[in-house]
């Protein structure tokens, strides 16, 4: 099956889905910087780099897809207007990049859809024709009249081979029957994935590629040497965060090591700051009792925490802030296959029975193949 990507990132939620039988040909990425990375990782994918409002990039997009028979979309776009972690502002521009992938949607119609966003996508209004109207009301709007099935809901990574928290709003929109959410999976723990890692002190390396240390401002240092696994330097009463000998305010997620017996906190754009958010090694306790491991996160740690492979083919130009920064902003890949099993081939809903020569013979067959398969059983 051939696939679109919108809004691509660097392609990490794609790792997975060429072994589940979808081929992505084409991709849409902003950043120029991350379309090269895209390109590195997905070299036979035709990425046009440029921006999906500029009516030259979205007429190529949807004239190519026709072409190429396009029946898959996946589509995240920029969430930073409503992100927690962000502004959120209502009025930012980003916001409404999802009127576009709706229109190239209308344009295409590709079979299967997932669009995902943070949690707030499904309580944040857009403006259209000056008038504001909820995002998922809009969505539901403008693709009921196309007979989609649309099935939407927030989901935690965490529940789906993820061994990292991370909510998401997503949608699972198909032209066949309801695409329904995979069961919950027991969740994989911080130590299950990381626990077999050498340990590594601030600027240390381990030979072993992408898990080294960064190197840390030594009062951060002391600070986490003394913060037990799962707690915050500002619960210490000795050594805690201070400015010119005073304790310093600040939120307690900050200079905070994560658990070693749950999945991780969600991993930010941020995650090479030790005064940001859940971002320090769980430690190990020393005989003297304070805790090994006063840094961040390796770059290899954070790869296992987002379910991306040890052999993730980062290109050699790409630094560290920005290997960081993209990883952060990243759909879990195992999320997305997770997402992928409950694909939808079988017909459910007897309008869709009964309008069986709606559908693209391409799925027909796909689908009277599977009832043959079930029948032989």
């Amino acid at each position: 099956m051939k696939g679109i990507s919108l809004f691509s990132n660097v392609g990490i939620g794609e790792t997975y889905l060429k072994k589940c039988g979808i081929d992505i040909v084409i991709a849409n990425e902003l950043i120029p910087k991350r379309a090269k990375f895209y390109s590195h990782l997905y070299p036979n994918v035709n990425m046009v780099c440029g921006d999906i409002t500029d009516k030259k990039i979205f007429n190529y997009l949807v004239e190519e897809s026709i072409k190429q028979n396009i029946q898959f979309l996946i589509a995240t776009p920029p969430c930073q207007g409503m992100s927690i972690a962000g502004k959120m502002d209502e009025n930012d521009k980003r916001n409404s990049l999802i009127i576009y992938a709706i229109e190239f949607i209308k344009k295409v119609q590709p079979e299967y859809i997932i669009i995902e966003n943070v949690p707030a996508f499904l309580k944040f209004s857009i403006k259209i024709k000056n008038n504001y109207i909820k995002i998922v009301d809009y969505i539901e709007e403008e693709l009921k009249h196309l007979e989609y099935f649309i099935n939407y809901s927030i989901l935690d990574a965490a529940d789906y081979n993820t061994p990292q928290y991370r909510k998401r709003a997503v949608f699972l929109i198909s032209k066949i029957s309801k695409w329904e959410f995979p069961k919950p999976q027991k969740h994989i723990t911080v130590k299950e994935v990381i626990g077999d890692l050498p340990s590594l002190e601030s600027g240390e390396d381990s030979n072993i590629k992408y898990h080294y240390a960064k190197i840390h401002n030594k009062n951060h240092i002391l600070w986490m040497k003394h913060t037990p696994t799962g707690r915050t330097a500002f619960d210490n009463k000795e050594f805690y965060p201070q400015k010119n000998g005073r304790r310093i305010k600040g939120y307690s997620t900050t200079y905070k090591r994560i658990k070693w017996d749950e999945p991780a906190p969600t991993i930010t754009m941020c995650n090479g700051g030790i005064s940001s958010q859940n971002n320090v090694h769980p430690g190990i306790k020393q005989k003297d009792g304070t805790y090994s491991n006063a840094r961040v996160l390796s770059i290899l740690e954070i790869m296992r925490l987002m379910g991306l492979p040890d052999n993730w083919n980062i290109p050699n130009w790409a630094s560290e802030n920005f290997i960081r920064q993209v990883i952060g902003e990243g759909f879990p890949p195992k999320f997305v296959e997770a997402l992928i099993s409950t694909i939808p081939f079988e017909i459910k809903n007897k309008t869709v029975q009964n309008n069986i020569h709606k559908i693209p013979s391409n799925i027909q067959s796909r689908i009277l193949e599977f009832d043959f398969k079930l029948e032989q059983k």
